[in-house]
C-alpha cells in the first residue's frame, strides 16, 4: 500500500511581476490555480500573450463536448485580441498517439497514422464549420519523439523520474520535496483519487502498475506491448505516456518564441523561465491529473516553480441534464448538430452561458439560441430598412429621444466592457446588447407613432456597435464586408434579380386569374403564398405592417428556410407537448372515474408485464394479497390504504361534478 498524501490546499499562486506594464486592460481572469479572479498581466507586461491548449485525441468523430472546449476557446481569444488589443500566439496539440487511438486501431485492423490522421482531418473540417480560427501553431505527439525522449532523460538524470521494466516513470513523491516545489496544484483534493489515477494512465498500461514505487507516480515512457507502436529509448523500446506530450510540446514552441532552439534550453537554471506561458486551457475534466502532470514534468524539467500563470479551464457539457454518452443515446456529434442548426445559432448558444460553466445542451437550449438570434436579425433588418428610407441630408440634430438613444449607446459600451473584463462573461455583454435593441426599437416605434422622422446617425450608431461586438464574437465574419447586420449570400445582379422576375411573373399570372374570377380571397392567398413560399427562396422577407404597409428585408436564402424549418419543427415539438399532455389528462382522468375498489383492482406492476398487480381483496375493496398470492404484510397494506384512500377522494371529487352537472 502507499501512504495517502495529505495536501489540503492549494500551493501559493506567484503573481506576475514584469518590471514595467504597458498594457493594463482591467482584465480579471477564473484562475483554476487560484480558483478566484486574479488580474490578468502577461509575462512581459505588455500586449505579448502565450497560449496553450490542449487539442483533441484523434480517434472518433467529434462531438459537442469538443465544440464547447474549442468553440468556447475561439471566443475568449477573440475578445483577447479584438477587444483588449492583445497580440495572442496560441499553441494546440494533437494527441495522435495514445492508448484509446491504439486500441481503436487494432480494433478496425488500420495503423494508428491511418486512424489518426482520418479524424484529425475531420475534427479540422468541424472547426472550420463552426467558424472556430486555426491555431497560430498546431503540434503532434508524433512529430517530437526524439524530443520526448531528450526531455524524459533530462528528468531521470534530475533523479525525478525513475526507470522500471522498461517504462520510466514521475516520482510524485520526490518532485513534491524539493523546495518551491508543489504537486497537484489545481485539484489537491483529487491526489489519492485510485479511479482518476488509473484513467490517466490509460487502459492499456494497468498490467504495469506493479512497476511503480507508488500509486500516484506516472508514466513518462512506456514499454511497448506487442501490436503497439514503438520508438527506441535509453530504456528499451517504448512509446509517451499521455501526460510528457503537452510538457515537451509547449515547452519547445514557447523556448523557440523566447530565442532559444528547442525546451533543452529551458532545462538550465538561468534559462528555466523561457519554457513560461501566460495562459493554459482545456477542459475542465483534465485538471486531475492531466494538467497537474503536466505542470509538475515541466517544472521538473526546468526547475521553473511555475510553469503557467493562468490556467482556464471550460465548463462541462450535459445533453438534456446527463453527461454525453453513447450507451445514453445522447451522443451528439458536430456534424450532427450542424444539421439541426446553423454554426452561427450555437455559437450564439454557447454565448449566452458562461464558458467555465455547466451546460445543458438540448431541444430548449437551441429554441433560447434561435429566438435570440431572431431578435437581433430583426433588429439589423428594421436598421438596415430605416437607413434606406433615411438620407444624411436629413436632419440629424438631437430631440430627447434621439439623445436618450445616444445614452443608451453609450451605456451598452461600457456594460460589455465591464462584462468582458469580469472574465469575459459574455451572457451580461449579450444582455446589455439586448438593452440596446430594445432602446433602438423602442425609439422607432415612437417616430412611426408621433411621425417623426428617426435621427439616422442614432440608429447607425446602435446597429454599428452591435454589429462591432458581434464581429469580436465571430457571429460576423470580419472579412465579410458588411457594416451592419448579419452578411447575406452574395452573387452577380444576373443571379440574384432572374429567380425574382420569374417569382414574379409567376405571382402576376396568378393574381390575375383570381383577379378576372372576382376571386377577392383567392388574391389575398395569392399574395400570402407569395409572401410565405415564393420570397424566401430567393432570400427576401416581406413583412405585412399596420397601416397596409410593407416592408421588405433582404436575408441568406438558406437561412430563411432553415428558419422556417426551425419554425415548423418547434411548432411539431409544441403540438407533441400539448397532445402528450392532453393524452396524460384524459387518463388521469379516466382513471378519476373509477371507484376506488374497481382502481385498486385495475392497477398493474411497474415492470411493463401488464399483470395485475393484487389478487385478492377484502370486503371494502382493499388489497390483501400480490399477484403471485403472497400476502401483504403490514407496511404494504399500510401504503394500499393509502393509496385506496387517495383514489376514494378523486372519485368523490368526480361525482360531486357529475351531480352539480345533472342539476
Amino acid at each position: 500500500t502507499t501512504k495517502a498524501f495529505n495536501i489540503m490546499s492549494q500551493p501559493h499562486w506567484h503573481k506576475p511581476s514584469p518590471l514595467l506594464v504597458t498594457h493594463d486592460t482591467g482584465l480579471m481572469v477564473m484562475n483554476s490555480l487560484t480558483r478566484k479572479k486574479d488580474k490578468f498581466v502577461t509575462m512581459d507586461g505588455g500586449r505579448n500573450v502565450k497560449w496553450y491548449m490542449c487539442g483533441p485525441t484523434v480517434y472518433a468523430d467529434s462531438h459537442m463536448g469538443h465544440a464547447r472546449t474549442y468553440l468556447g476557446f475561439d471566443i475568449i481569444r477573440r475578445i483577447l485580441q479584438d477587444h483588449f488589443n492583445y497580440n495572442v500566439t496560441l499553441c494546440m496539440n494533437i494527441t495522435d498517439l495514445d492508448d484509446k487511438i491504439i486500441q481503436r486501431a487494432n480494433e478496425n485492423g488500420i495503423s494508428c497514422e491511418e486512424l489518426s490522421r482520418k479524424f484529425e482531418l475531420e475534427f479540422h473540417r468541424d472547426m472550420e464549420k463552426l467558424g472556430v480560427e486555426p491555431p497560430n501553431v498546431l503540434t503532434r505527439v508524433t512529430e517530437y519523439m526524439d524530443e520526448i525522449v531528450e526531455y524524459i532523460d533530462t528528468i531521470v538524470k534530475k533523479d525525478l523520474a525513475y526507470e522500471s521494466n522498461g517504462s520510466v516513470y514521475f516520482d510524485v513523491e520526490g518532485f513534491s520535496k524539493q523546495e518551491g516545489m508543489a504537486y497537484c496544484k489545481l485539484a489537491p483534493e483529487q491526489v489519492n483519487n485510485a479511479e482518476l489515477l488509473a484513467e490517466g494512465e490509460g487502459k492499456l498500461t494497468q498490467d504495469f502498475a506493479s512497476d511503480k514505487r507508488s500509486a500516484r507516480d506516472f508514466a513518462l515512457w512506456k514499454k511497448s506491448k506487442e501490436g503497439e507502436p514503438t520508438w527506441s529509448s535509453p530504456w528499451g523500446e517504448g512509446r509517451p505516456g499521455w501526460h510528457i506530450e503537452c510538457s515537451v510540446m509547449a515547452s519547445d514552441v514557447f523556448v523557440q518564441m523566447s530565442g532559444g532552439s528547442s525546451a533543452k534550453d529551458a532545462a538550465t537554471a538561468t534559462k528555466s523561465d523561457l519554457c513560461r506561458m501566460d495562459i493554459h486551457s482545456g477542459g475542465v475534466d483534465l485538471k486531475f491529473p492531466h494538467h497537474d502532470n503536466e505542470m509538475a514534468q515541466a517544472e521538473a524539467h526546468s526547475g521553473c516553480n511555475q510553469w503557467v500563470n493562468y490556467f482556464v479551464h471550460a465548463g462541462h457539457l450535459h445533453i438534456k441534464g446527463f453527461k454525453m454518452s453513447k450507451s445514453l443515446k445522447n451522443f451528439i456529434t458536430i456534424q450532427g448538430a450542424l444539421e439541426q442548426s446553423t454554426a452561427r445559432q450555437i455559437r450564439m448558444c454557447f454565448l449566452l452561458h458562461k464558458y467555465n460553466s455547466p451546460m445543458d445542451y438540448g431541444d430548449n437550449t437551441m429554441s433560447h439560441a434561435i429566438s435570440i438570434e431572431s431578435i437581433f436579425k430583426n433588429f439589423f433588418d428594421n436598421v438596415l430598412a430605416v437607413l434606406r428610407e433615411g438620407k444624411i441630408t436629413d436632419a440629424q440634430r438631437w430631440d430627447s429621444n434621439a439623445r436618450n438613444l445616444q445614452l443608451a449607446v453609450d451605456k451598452a459600451v461600457n456594460a460589455v466592457d465591464d462584462a468582458l473584463k469580469d472574465d469575459f462573461d459574455t451572457p451580461t455583454s449579450m444582455s446589455a446588447l439586448a438593452d440596446l435593441v430594445k432602446a433602438t426599437n423602442l425609439y422607432l416605434e415612437g417616430c412611426v407613432a408621433e411621425d417623426r422622422t428617426p435621427v439616422s446617425l442614432a440608429v447607425r450608431n446602435a446597429a454599428r456597435f452591435v454589429t462591432k461586438i458581434f464581429k469580436t464574437f465571430g457571429l460576423i465574419p470580419e472579412t465579410s464586408g458588411v457594416e451592419i447586420g448579419f452578411p447575406i449570400g452574395g452573387g452577380d445582379s444576373g443571379e440574384t434579380l432572374n429567380p425574382v422576375l420569374d417569382a414574379l411573373i409567376d405571382f402576376r399570372s396568378s393574381v390575375r386569374d383570381k383577379a378576372r374570377a372576382k376571386d377577392i380571397s383567392g388574391v389575398l392567398e395569392e399574395c400570402d403564398t407569395f409572401r410565405d413560399d415564393a420570397l424566401p427562396p430567393l432570400g427576401i422577407r416581406l413583412e405585412d405592417k399596420t397601416g397596409g404597409k410593407s416592408v421588405w428585408k433582404r436575408a441568406d436564402p438558406a437561412e430563411l428556410m432553415k428558419e422556417r424549418e426551425q419554425q415548423e419543427l418547434e411548432k411539431k415539438r409544441k403540438a407533441d407537448e400539448k397532445r402528450a399532455a392532453d393524452e396524460e389528462k384524459a387518463k388521469k382522468e379516466a382513471l378519476n372515474k373509477l371507484s376506488p375498489e374497481d382502481f385498486m383492482r385495475q392497477l398493474t406492476l411497474d415492470d411493463d408485464s401488464a399483470k395485475v398487480k393484487y389478487s385478492k381483496f377484502d370486503e371494502t375493496g382493499g388489497p390483501t394479497h400480490f399477484h403471485d398470492g403472497e400476502e401483504l404484510n403490514k407496511s404494504q397494506m399500510k401504503k394500499a390504504k393509502k393509496e385506496f384512500q387517495g383514489q376514494q377522494k378523486k372519485y368523490e371529487k368526480f361525482v360531486k361534478s357529475q351531480t352539480s352537472i345533472t342539476k
